[in-house]
């Protein structure tokens, strides 16, 4: 339960509270607007096994992202979500060695590079405020979401 409650404030509390501090700001400012870049997950659209609370609050940050890309259209904010796929990080490694898969094996998955990941934000960040990709999935082209489940 702990694990499930720190992981929740997190990834979902953390995120929201984020978004509330940033919409505010963009509302009050003059000109109003902005952009905000949500930080979703694969696992938002095709869970991995044993991932119940990682993908529920992946799930929630997708809520978030629509619901803020609705509301901040009265006032010039943009909301978008990037959703990242075995981007080469600490928390990654792991898919080099072997991660478990839907059908009960162990597999080593692709990986890539971080900074294609940064470069995908900023080019989402760079757009003008009329503009907006509301969900960007990036990920190593072999990975196995296509055709996972």
């Amino acid at each position: 339960m702990a694990d499930w409650l720190d992981l929740s404030a997190v990834n979902i509390t953390g995120m929201f509270l984020c978004a509330r501090a940033a919409f505010g700001q963009m509302r009050r400012q003059a000109p109003q607007g902005g952009r905000i870049i949500n930080n979703g997950s694969i696992s938002a659209h095709v869970p991995r096994p044993g991932s119940a609370p990682y993908t529920m609050s992946k799930h929630a940050v997708t809520g978030l992202t629509r619901t803020l890309g609705l509301d901040g259209r009265a006032f010039d904010i943009a909301c978008g979500q990037i959703d990242i796929g075995n981007a080469l990080t600490a928390m990654a490694e792991r898919f080099t060695r072997g991660v478990p898969q839907a059908d009960g094996s162990i597999k080593v998955e692709p990986v890539m590079e971080v900074g294609h990941v940064a470069e995908a934000v900023m080019h989402m960040a760079r757009l003008p405020l009329e503009v907006n990709i509301p969900f960007l999935t990036i990920m190593a082209r072999d990975m196995p979401y296509i055709g996972r489940g």
